[in-house]
């Protein structure tokens, strides 16, 4: 045991501390406020708590537990809302009331509920690491129950039933194994291999899916000024993308936008199954009034939790809002330990912990061979640059460990061009490997219509420029038409409601199928001017309203409607 020495916000600094190990959890003070080791000199020890510290003076007690920050893995997570440690905030509320009461001890999860228990493993059978032992039925996914790290051998007991998560469930080489592990938050759970990236994360968004893909197991970065999106992009990545989990962590952002999204989530419902949302969403909610220090641990938290669903065969999602915020936190608590800071004061490890957290991002052949099973775990972090400033530390360590930039434009959104993502700033590194897979599951063209596209927008950029000086009017009919075809491109196909039942998922299909349709104009259009007919007649052509409303038909009619706006597109330029 030792004691307290010095208190400076939420680091403290406890001498009498030999023996201590970084990472080691402790209890701090009399309150039993919950810290963990960052440095040891000799005897002292500089310790993060978690939770606020006023109050505390010199020479309360200091233990140690003798184990790292760990979260609680096993059934129960799923529809659950925690805090930046795993406290559950249902739980703390019944216990404590409206706010959270220092030194709180509530267990991650429900220990007396019952969960069915079905075996796929039998007495007899020699079983290790990951392995499958059985599984429980949570909600809508077949939650699967491994063999824990440290235990091999063969299984001498499993029965079927209704068990707590710290009841025994199998022996296996002679000791119990419950339907609960722990996992240390700052180590990556082992895998046995990286695969390459295939197939694409599919959003529904057009911008995203057509022109700036993620692959599942890829880290992306979606960075914008203050009311630019990122929140209400992540909340739509997080209802429609085709993963089989998501974890959201609102990681210092404001208390009443936490709120809102603590108070939407639970009513929206799955696209997929027209369940509640959160039967396969697990929520972090660690908002910008809460210490510090547990900030900085609640990225690792939910990565963890991602990473426990991974290993089950499954896809998963984690959406981090935002990485700013924790790299803010890890600046204060660098600097209340007197380290040497770095560009703009954040601490010069930065970018390696920006990295270490986006590596954990990857579709990996998981342990254990009984059945073999791969699954991914794909990062979308937010970045929020003060005043936009892509320039500043946080948003460039980023891009240089993510494949994916999905660059929000404040410009568009007070235009109300949503999603606000400007289409010459963005980029994805995944588009060679996804090449294949597009071509084989969506069109062979598809990437061939996306090029052409991106090619049109890039020179309405270019055009813009002489517009400003001269106007529109002193341009040729082909590069008007160039004009007239990317606003289609951005009014038709790039905006997209997130409000509007039917716009607010696009299929691969549908947005191959809307894209074609509009460059199918585009070439007759380009192919009639240059046979000398007015571009006033092109802009004429009544089946520019049907292309508008492609967007808003449903996926079971576009073919037959996209069809017939290429019919009429083929009769008007043929007359």
């Amino acid at each position: 045991m030792g004691s307290i020495t010095k208190v400076s916000g939420p680091v403290i600094r406890a001498g009498g501390m030999r023996g201590v190990q970084i990472n080691e959890l402790v209890r701090v003070g009399d309150m039993l406020l919950l810290g963990e080791v960052i440095s040891v000199k000799n005897d002292e020890a500089s310790i993060q708590v978690y939770e606020e510290t006023s109050g505390l003076r010199p020479g309360e007690p200091v233990d140690g537990t003798g184990a790292p920050l760990s979260v609680e893995l096993g059934p129960g997570l799923l529809s659950g809302i925690f805090d930046g440690i795993q406290r559950p905030l249902d739980a703390v509320r019944e216990k404590s009331g409206d706010f959270i009461v220092r030194g709180v001890t509530v267990p991650s999860l429900n220990r007396s509920k019952k969960w069915k228990f079905v075996p796929k493993a039998k007495v007899g059978d020699t079983v290790s690491q990951g392995d499958i032992l059985g599984t429980v039925a949570e909600f809508n996914i077949e939650h699967k129950i491994m063999v824990p790290k440290g235990i091999s051998g063969k299984i001498t007991e499993i029965t079927a039933g209704n068990y707590t998560i710290t009841q025994a469930i199998a022996k296996i080489g002679g000791k119990d194994v419950t339907m609960m592990q722990k996992w240390p938050v700052r180590l990556p759970r082992e895998i046995k291999e990286k695969k390459h990236f295939e197939p694409p994360l599919i959003t529904g968004k057009r911008i995203m899916d057509t022109f700036f893909p993620i692959a599942k197991g890829g880290a992306g970065a979606i960075p914008g000024p203050f009311g630019s999106g990122k929140t209400v992009n992540q909340t739509d990545l997080a209802k429609y993308s085709d993963a089989d989990i998501i974890v959201y962590v609102g990681c210092g952002e404001r208390g009443n936008e936490m709120a809102e999204v603590l108070e939407n989530f639970p009513k929206l419902m799955d696209p997929k199954t027209q369940k509640p949302l959160m039967q396969r969403t697990v929520l972090i909610a660690n908002t910008s009034n809460m210490p510090v220090a547990a900030r900085e641990a609640s990225i690792y938290t939910g990565i963890t939790i991602a990473e426990y669903f991974r290993d089950m065969g499954l896809d998963v999602a984690v959406m981090a809002d935002s990485t700013s915020r924790w790299a803010e936190a890890m600046r204060e608590i660098s600097g209340r330990m007197e380290e040497m800071p770095g560009e703009e004061g954040y601490p010069a490890y930065l970018g390696r912990r920006l990295a270490e957290f986006y590596e954990r991002a990857g579709r990996a052949v998981c342990l254990g061979d009984k059945p073999k099973r791969s699954g991914s775990v794909t990062v979308v972090g937010a970045v929020s640059p003060p005043g936009g400033d892509l320039s500043e530390p946080v948003s460039q360590n980023t891009l240089r460990v993510t494949k994916v930039f999905w660059a929000l434009d404040s410009a568009l959104s007070r235009r109300r061009h949503y999603p606000a993502i400007n289409w010459l700033k963005s980029y994805s590194l995944y588009g060679g490997e996804l090449r294949e897979w597009f071509e084989t599951n969506v069109s062979e063209d598809f990437l061939e219509h996306r090029n052409q596209a991106m090619a049109l927008l890039q020179k309405e950029a270019e055009l813009q420029n002489i517009v400003q000086l001269i106007g529109p009017d002193a341009l040729p009919d082909k590069e008007r038409l160039v004009l007239e075809a990317t606003k289609m491109i951005r009014e038709d196909f790039l905006q997209q409601n997130s409000y509007d039942e039917i716009d607010a998922y696009c299929t691969l299909r549908k947005q191959y199928v809307m894209l074609r349709t509009i460059l199918h104009f585009y070439d007759k259009a380009s192919a009639a001017i240059a046979v000398d007919m007015p571009l006033s007649k092109v802009l004429e052509a009544p089946v520019r309203g049907d292309i508008a409303s492609l967007k808003r038909t449903p996926e079971k009619e576009v073919e037959a409607k996209a069809e017939a706006a290429i019919k009429s597109i083929d009769k008007w330029f043929a007359n």
